[in-house]
């Protein structure tokens, strides 16, 4: 589950406080508004994202950021994406009836957080195991990666995202686990699932999924104390070319980071690697949301940073946290629903998402989220 990326100061002045209105096409945000799980945003042009104006300008934008040859193949994704034979253009993404809050039985041990709906505050521990809490932690990972495969099964045209939450929420509990989602900060739900231009953070509810859809399934499993972290993007039916090569390229993006990682390695050493990838293909990378340290505490530092940063730090044999980047299609930047937490594209362009807990090691990065 991604975090915002702000710094620690902020995270514990961080205000769940947000005015907006939020139409799609439409967003009306406080500048000065501040979201731990979100992001500072302003207002926006309330044209529609689907308006050759917009798309002319956005490509405009984006041309005095990168290089003529990026640029081109941006421009060649995006006319994919309008043009592609194998899928029609998506709709834009509406809010579905959001059920109530599925029940945990009380034998479950639950984090901390559950009994309070305010965000809790990032913690600057950094998490490094002794083998009992390695254990531990390996156990929750295993749990969380076969959760999010089960919920890949379930991935398919006329299901609702909310029949995906409580289907994942049983097996979690079957499993004697407590689904870390539930309750952080007041989230709804078990899980995360964020369709089509949904960033990350999405709400379960009563939408149904379309053919051509790609779905963001967000797992964190809280077993015997220790959280779990993984998450993964599926097609849904005839998915179009575009973006079946973003959600591609987006996971080999997560894996050229991992690849970066192990003792004495610097942290900014993962966007460099993953900003580099993105880039052949002609992909934005979120900024607005990293990983994060994981283990007994949800969310703590270090804050891993998926584009390129000149960010301080480096690794630690026996270290903990999730690499999870997010790309677009289009702009990288974002708006959020009024329910604080759904996060869309400013453009509503496709975005993808993969993410692994990892474990750093003398020699390299143990994946302990494997799918």
């Amino acid at each position: 589950m991604a975090l915002a990326n702000i710094t620690l100061s902020q995270a514990a002045a961080a205000s769940l406080q947000l005015s907006s209105s939020l139409f799609h096409g439409e967003g009306i945000l406080s500048a000065s508004s501040t979201l731990l799980m979100g992001s500072p945003l302003g207002s926006r042009n309330s044209s529609s994202p689907s308006s050759p104006k917009v798309t002319k300008r956005l490509l405009l934008v984006h041309s005095k950021r990168i290089s003529g040859l990026e640029e081109a193949i941006r421009i060649r994704r995006e006319r994919e994406l309008r043009t592609s034979p194998t899928s029609k253009r998506m709709p834009p993404l509406r809010r579905g009836k959001v059920s109530q809050r599925l029940p945990v039985p009380d034998h479950i041990p639950k984090p901390p957080y559950v009994s309070s709906k305010l965000l809790p505050e990032i913690s600057s521990e950094h998490q490094i195991h002794d083998s009992e809490g390695l254990a531990r932690m390996r156990a929750a990972c295993e749990l969380a990666a076969r959760v999010v495969d089960y919920a890949g099964t379930l991935v398919r045209p006329s299901v609702t995202t909310n029949e995906i939450d409580k289907a994942v929420h049983q097996m979690i509990i079957d499993a004697g686990a407590y689904p870390s989602p539930l309750g952080y900060g007041g989230f709804p739900k078990s899980v995360c699932t964020s369709v089509n231009e949904c960033m990350c953070h999405g709400i379960p509810d009563s939408r149904q999924l379309q053919d051509g859809d790609i779905i963001n399934i967000d797992v964190t499993v809280y077993l015997n104390g220790y959280h779990g972290d993984t998450s993964k993007t599926f097609l849904c039916g005839n998915v179009n070319r575009a973006m079946q090569r973003l959600v591609k390229v987006t996971e080999e993006c997560m894996y050229k980071g991992i690849a970066v990682c192990k003792d004495g390695a610097l942290f900014r050493k993962i966007g460099k690697r993953i900003s580099e990838h993105a880039e052949k293909f002609g992909f934005g990378v979120v900024d607005r949301f990293v990983g994060h340290g994981i283990g007994t505490i949800f969310h703590s530092e270090p804050l891993i940073y998926h584009h390129r940063n000149d960010k301080a730090g480096h690794m630690v044999e026996g270290q903990t946290f999730t690499i999870e980047p997010i790309l677009t299609l289009g702009t990288t930047e974002c708006i959020t629903w009024e329910d604080n937490w759904t996060t869309l594209t400013a453009d509503g362009s496709p975005a993808a998402q993969f993410e692994h807990t990892i474990l750093i090691t003398k020699t390299g990065a143990e994946i302990l989220t494997k799918y």
